[in-house]
């Protein structure tokens, strides 16, 4: 019988006794008890109940020789093949690796699942026995402010320009079938630009994408129906602004009181240009409540109403995935009903993770990626003989590139001072400036910049961000 002659300094005190032990706190009845600390007793006994809090894996990608993606391996087999140099790293985030020989290049069946979304994407792919890949792709979603500082610029730039002919009555792009605004064609192209950049990643054997389809008059008024769908909100009114007075009941919505009689003003609540000219982005407001706003700035007090954007989004490109993909496509309601079954929390990688058909499979660390914009504007030219005030060339060294000065490693965050200073963040969040010329080594990241979020699975299931 097994016999313990040290006395244990972290046994928990409401654990099954043992026999035999002179450890003489196991035979005390207590109930405290020590979380999270690892037993130092080897004897089935003993309540293992502590050993819950497990890092998750993190896989290498492999690439074979012929560059055929194949099934991911552990970090400790990667550096035991780059130590004898029967590999070489391609790529460092994610890390993958290509194969210095053949292979067979067997591969399991890899499904790739997609959770579409007007500014977050989920992703998740799984094989049979664990999930190989997650993560949640951030969109920047300033594609409207880019195009609006464009149309200044070139209207600056028209002006210089007498002599150009008028071109603002070519709008052929509007009568192309298919065509979609800039904005909303920037974020379904970076939806299929992360399903090529993962299937040169995995052999991926099926894409399955959720969708939405949404019904917006029926999110405003849940009890439409009939001909009451082509009777809009200015139905029986003579103009917009009438039914704005109608739907405020003639009163101000800063002070409150009535505007009989009073100058009125209608109010933008999201400025243009982002914002719209539909009566859903507009108030009533007294002329002099309308000064006291933008003078106080009072924005604020003023009752938001709910956009549609991401609904307007999904409704757009709910088609378009199937088509260019031939792609397997799921509802939203079945994504819910799978993943309340299986018990887990609602988020982007746990939607992806359902919808690629996760069950039990061992779950891996999710990726963090981040939209950047790559390329900066650069218009004005040095004419007159004067410095130009922004930039007029592509810098080589761009924000989120990663950097290596004096031996240590840093993130840019910017360029200044016509590209001859970089501004960096330390490993600490400190911002610090260094000469560009004293860069060592640079690691430039592209539209998509790959970073791992550290998680931890809880004795419950639930997921911990550290």
């Amino acid at each position: 019988m097994q016999k313990f002659n040290l006395k244990l300094k972290n046994a928990p005190k409401d654990a099954p006794q043992v026999l035999c032990s002179v450890n003489s706190s196991l035979n005390k009845d207590e109930s405290l008890s020590v979380k999270n600390k690892v037993l130092e007793l080897n004897s089935p006994d003993v309540d293992q109940s502590q050993h819950t809090v497990k890092p998750l894996k993190l896989f290498v990608y492999v690439i074979s020789k012929t560059g055929k993606p194949l099934m991911p391996c552990s970090s400790a087999k990667a550096k035991r093949m780059l130590k004898k140099g029967a590999a070489h790293v391609i790529k460092r985030s994610p890390f993958t690796i290509q194969l210095d020989f053949d292979c067979e290049e067997k591969v399991q069946e890899v499904t790739l699942g997609i959770d579409s979304g007007a500014k977050n994407i989920g992703f998740s792919a799984v094989s049979t026995k664990k999930e190989i890949i997650s993560g949640t792709v951030i969109l920047d979603d300033k594609m409207k402010s880019r195009l609006n500082t464009r149309k200044m610029y070139r209207r600056s730039k028209r002006n210089r320009l007498w002599y150009r002919k008028p071109r603002w009555k070519n709008r052929v792009s509007s009568k192309k079938k298919g065509w979609l605004p800039p904005s909303v064609l920037r974020k379904y192209q970076t939806h299929l630009t992360l399903i090529d950049k993962i299937k040169k990643l995995l052999p991926v054997t099926e894409v399955i994408v959720e969708i939405g389809n949404f019904d917006i008059q029926k999110i405003k008024n849940p009890n439409i129906s009939g001909k009451e769908y082509q009777e809009g909100d200015l139905l029986d009114y003579n103009n917009k602004k009438s039914y704005i007075f109608s739907r405020e009941n003639y009163k101000c919505q800063l002070c409150g009181k009535s505007v009989i009689g009073e100058k009125t003003q209608l109010h933008h609540i999201i400025p243009r240009p982002v914002g719209t000219d539909k009566a859903d982005n507009l108030v009533l407001l007294h002329k002099k409540c309308h000064k006291k706003l933008h003078k106080q700035n009072l924005g604020k007090k003023l009752k938001r109403n709910k956009q549609y954007k991401e609904a307007t989004f999904m409704n757009m490109i709910k088609n378009r995935f199937q088509k260019d993909l031939d792609c397997k496509i799921v509802f939203g309601y079945e994504t819910f009903t799978k993943r309340n079954e299986l018990g887990i929390e609602k988020t982007h990688v746990n939607d992806a993770f359902v919808i690629s058909g996760g069950d039990k499979q061992i779950r891996t660390i999710p990726f963090e990626i981040i939209q950047k914009h790559k390329n900066n504007r650069c218009l004005q030219k040095n004419r007159k003989g004067f410095k130009p005030s922004i930039r007029k060339q592509r810098y080589a060294i761009q924000p989120k590139d990663l950097v290596k000065i004096e031996g240590k490693l840093f993130v840019v965050k910017g360029v200044f001072n016509y590209g001859k200073w970089v501004r960096l963040i330390d490993k600490a969040g400190k911002t610090i400036n260094k000469a560009i010329n004293k860069i060592e080594w640079a690691f430039h990241n592209k539209t998509l910049t790959w970073e791992t979020a550290i998680i931890y699975l809880s004795s419950k299931g639930k997921s911990l961000f550290i």
